[in-house]
């Protein structure tokens, strides 16, 4: 992504969270309990920084200028990326910064219950103004995307500003999408705090002009949720070959495989001269000569929608 000037990036790590357990009915008095069944995700993280030569173990959470989470509550299963704009180091200031506090901040509301499955965008909105708010000074810009999958609901709802975004996959097919937006190309949308000395210089944006979306999951769904370096970098036939792995094998460690592979082909590609990224192609249509892939760092969620059985 490039908006101010241009990114950096290469990292790597991982998480699961939603493993849950089978409850077996109970019986008593002869009477057999009702049985809640809902869903959750189980969801691997892998994530490569460009400024790095080799995959590194890094900070929770950061991958180069990318951040990401993933929390739990009992109502929901709520994972993100952001995405900071790399020019801010022209101004002396950590690109990174930004988006870590910005995810750090969701997580954190999540945790303690304080927003509503079925509206990310409030998530994302509370979450940046609490930044603005804060006496800490810090100075940034990134893309988001929240995808919050509500148990009960068995619904998928999602808030994605910029070029950040995901991929719900069902039966070897991407059946529901996020969609992009920039102002113009390599330019996305993004929530930015800014010195009033670059008011006017540096885009920000609402994050209430987050394009919002739902859409209804089912057991062995998969989604995928990443920055612009994995989608830059990999087509619809690569990401879904990746995917593909896990139509038979859906262990944790089997969906941890396949994010790694899925950041590291990206970034393979990235630095490929010859290659015809998606960006490069993007680029192209807007009238540029031009090839390749493109350097970036890369954050990879990837999430298996499962059931979870509950008595009442």
């Amino acid at each position: 992504m490039q908006s101010v000037v241009q990114y950096s990036r290469i990292f790597a790590r991982a998480l699961f969270t939603g493993i849950g357990a089978e409850v077996q009915p109970q019986w008593g008095n002869q009477q057999q309990q009702r049985q809640k069944r809902n869903l959750q995700l189980v969801t691997a993280s892998s994530g490569i920084s460009k400024t790095q030569g080799t995959p590194q173990f890094v900070k929770k959470w950061s991958f180069g200028d990318d951040a990401c989470f993933v929390a739990t509550h009992k109502l929901a299963d709520v994972i993100a990326v952001a995405d900071g704009v790399g020019g801010w180091r022209t101004y002396g200031v950590d690109p990174s910064a930004f988006p870590k506090t910005l995810m750090m901040t969701c997580e954190r509301l999540v945790k303690e219950g304080r927003f509503s499955p079925q509206k990310p965008s409030d998530l994302l909105s509370d979450s940046y103004h609490e930044v603005l708010e804060s006496k800490a000074p810090l100075l940034g810009s990134c893309t988001a995307c929240i995808v919050s999958l509500s148990r009960e609901e068995k619904t998928v709802y999602a808030a994605n500003l910029g070029d950040s975004g995901f991929r719900i996959i069902r039966e070897g097919k991407m059946v529901h999408w996020s969609e992009e937006q920039q102002h113009y190309f390599n330019t996305p949308f993004q929530l930015a705090v800014a010195p009033s000395t670059l008011q006017g210089m540096v885009f920000s944006d609402s994050p209430d002009v987050a394009h919002s979306s739902s859409f209804g999951v089912e057991e062995g769904d998969i989604i995928l949720v990443g920055t612009d370096g994995l989608f830059d970098n990999l087509n619809e036939d690569m990401i879904l070959n990746h995917i593909s792995q896990l139509k038979s094998d859906h262990k944790p460690e089997s969906i941890q495989k396949v994010a790694n592979a899925l950041a590291k082909h990206a970034h393979q590609l990235a630095f490929d001269p010859d290659y015809m990224s998606p960006f490069a192609m993007e680029a192209q249509a807007n009238g540029m000569d031009m090839k390749g892939g493109k350097p970036d760092d890369i954050t990879v969620l990837l999430a298996r929608v499962t059931e979870n059985t509950t008595n009442d």
